[in-house]
């Protein structure tokens, strides 16, 4: 045991003293009743009664005035044990809430044991310190800052839930943490999770950074791949079980079409290998669910969801003077239909729910065609985008991080051989560049989703490439969400963005949770013939439905799967190696890094003590109002 304050120890070397001098020159005298002063020879000894220094004898009230200081002079001293935790003034928690958290190994899971060390680190804050509160995982949220109220801080962290969307990434996390830390000198940020996460490695934390590992089990078993593709006369179902432990697994997988059993099977999966089911069911299945039967440690991914693609195509302009590879490229994606036009037509009279994509080869109309648009090699500028020039034999240079745009595509060797100089707006987000020319951007405007790609595929080995039909299909999936049966998958916490006809007046979406969400309410958004839904954190299927003056015309399916491999390989680390100022990486929390304050306890005791103290003062005084109780009782 240590003291914060070890200099208010010598109060007690002053007030004990003194409360035992006063007891020694206390003046003694007592009243009694004596039959006669003669046998009273007390009476004659005023004198004595009344020296300074006389002997100290047994008193109760002595003692406990004693304790009393002491307690209060070991409260101020402020006393504590060495442990695992924290010794900042201003601590910033990143607490981890993606999906592997939602491991059951730590009853009743990792979030839950991850937010009582949360509570743990709160109250090892000094007074006046402060925390602020970081939801990582997914959406970064900030539920508190910069608080020193600990009820707030209490429920901060108690309101903190699983987010099964996003992934681990703790880069905007930690450089939050980081410009909250530089701030103040006493700080330090604590990391709770179970480790499986991602950080830039060029970052400095400018603070003490300590991880504290939750967690234990690694063995999991998760379905990782489903797909109900469209044939002739069937559908055919694919499925992936992937085991992410150590050990080899033995599980039954029971799969059911539209809610009735349908069949089983037994698996046996190497550790890091996968099995893999082919099958046929009938053309008028729409639903399909895979289950693993039993338990293990990670129960969300055990559960998985196609839905059938079967009826849904979708009809794409393609506006062009001839291009063979885009027209075979667009032709081998699955839902859709093609209806190309001349590249000199310029009145387009479909709706964009009967046409919600236009491609654009080479052309430029004026006025542009209703829906989403994707420009290929434009050469003229337009109220999205500005063609300034040319650019020869530009280098193509994807951007980094997790741009679902460019899964799967790699364009490392891909030659160019010119393309127009674009300066786009504000809506888009470059996603490959070119010596500070974008040559492939996306985003949206106006409740329209807009792709560009700067240079005509005729003028580049693209099409040669295996990136090219990955790229389209990726494109195509942005521009028309719900062609084939991939965009029906989505992944947690992923909008998805629905054309609608003008004549359907409101959209419902029943959720896998029985509840039903309403554009009129407003939980739907519909903006430009497009109806948006983002709340998708629920594992299952959304059913999507159109109404017009009360009568259903449309209706789709979506199915939202953890499909992971980072989340559900559950393993925790007992490490992290995260670089700082001070040139430490390792942030493991040791033994002894933290101080456990007990001083509330020694002034609650005080409090206590304090209380007797006073019964006992008072013992004459109760005793007789005690027994006046009972006299008037007893009359």
């Amino acid at each position: 045991m240590s003291f914060l304050s070890p200099l208010a120890l010598i109060g007690a070397a002053i007030v004990g003293p003194i409360i035992v001098a006063m007891y020694l020159l206390k003046l003694r005298r007592e009243e009694r009743p004596v039959a006669s002063t003669f046998l009273w020879r007390q009476m004659v000894r005023d004198v004595e009664a009344n020296a300074p220094w006389q002997k100290l004898r047994r008193n109760l009230l002595l003692l406990l005035q004693l304790l009393l200081m002491l307690l209060l002079i070991l409260a101020l001293a402020r006393p504590f044990f060495a442990t695992q935790g924290i010794s900042g003034s201003n601590l910033i928690i990143i607490l981890d809430r993606s999906a592997s958290m939602a491991a059951v190994d730590e009853p009743p899971n990792r979030l839950a044991a991850a937010q009582q060390r949360a509570m743990q680190l709160v109250e090892q804050l000094p007074d006046g310190g402060r925390a602020t509160i970081i939801a990582a995982g997914g959406t970064m949220e900030v539920p508190a800052s910069a608080t020193a109220d600990r009820r707030e801080l209490r429920r901060a962290i108690q309101g903190i839930q699983i987010s099964n969307g996003g992934n681990s990434d703790l880069s905007q996390a930690l450089n939050l943490a980081s410009a909250l830390a530089a701030r103040e000198a006493d700080s330090e940020i604590a990391i709770i999770s179970d480790g499986n996460v991602t950080f830039p490695d060029d970052l400095r934390v400018p603070a003490r950074v300590s991880y504290f590992p939750v967690g234990r089990a690694s063995e999991n078993l998760a379905i990782s791949a489903i797909a109900l593709l469209p044939g002739l006369g069937e559908q055919t179902l694919f499925v992936q079980v992937s085991n992410y432990g150590e050990q080899i697994a033995n599980r039954r997988i029971d799969l059911f079409l539209d809610g009735a059993s349908f069949t089983a099977y037994n698996l046996e999966v190497n550790p890091g290998s996968e099995a893999n089911l082919n099958l046929s069911v009938p053309t008028h299945v729409e639903v399909v669910e895979a289950r693993l039967a039993g338990s293990d440690a990670l129960p969300s991914d055990d559960r998985a969801f196609a839905v059938s693609a079967v009826g849904s195509e979708t009809t794409v302009r393609l506006v062009t003077n001839g291009n063979r590879f885009l027209q075979t490229g667009l032709e081998l994606l699955s839902g859709l239909e093609v209806l190309q036009v001349t590249a000199t037509t310029t009145t387009f009279t479909q709706t964009v729910a009967e046409v919600p994509v236009t491609i654009l080869d080479g052309v430029v109309p004026n006025p542009l065609p209703p829906g989403n648009l994707f420009f290929i090699g434009p050469l003229a500028s337009t109220t999205y985008f500005s063609v300034t020039g040319e650019i020869e034999f530009p280098s193509v240079r994807p951007v980094g991080g997790n741009e679902q745009l460019l899964r799967n595509v790699s364009l490392s060797e891909v030659s160019v051989l010119k393309a127009a100089r674009m300066v786009p707006g504000g809506w888009a987000r470059t996603l490959v560049d070119s010596d500070g020319t974008p040559l492939l951007v996306a985003g949206e405007r106006e409740g329209r989703r807009i792709v560009v790609l700067a240079f005509n595929i005729h003028n580049s080995d693209l099409p040669l490439q295996y990136a090219f039909p990955l790229l389209l299909a990726n494109l195509m999936e942005y521009l028309a969400p719900g062609i084939g049966g991939e965009a029906s998958q989505l992944i947690p916490g992923q909008a998805f963005a629905l054309q609608v006809d003008e004549q359907i007046s409101e959209v419902r979406i029943t959720r896998p949770d029985g509840q039903v969400v309403s554009s009129r309410t407003g939980a739907i958004q519909i903006q430009a013939n497009q109806a948006i839904y983002a709340d998708t954190e629920t594992l299952g299927v959304y059913t999507v439905e159109g109404f017009s003056a009360d009568e259903r015309v449309s209706r789709q399916l979506f199915a939202v799967n953890l499909f992971a491999p980072e989340q559900s390989r559950i393993l925790p680390q007992r490490d992290l190696r995260i670089p700082q100022v001070s040139g430490a990486q390792s942030t493991l929390s040791r033994e002894r890094d933290g101080r456990q304050e007990f001083w509330r306890w020694l002034a609650l005791a005080a409090l206590l003590v304090l209380l007797v103290e006073w019964l006992v003062y008072q013992r004459s005084g109760l005793s007789y109002l005690r027994e006046r109780w009972r006299q008037g009782k007893a009359a």
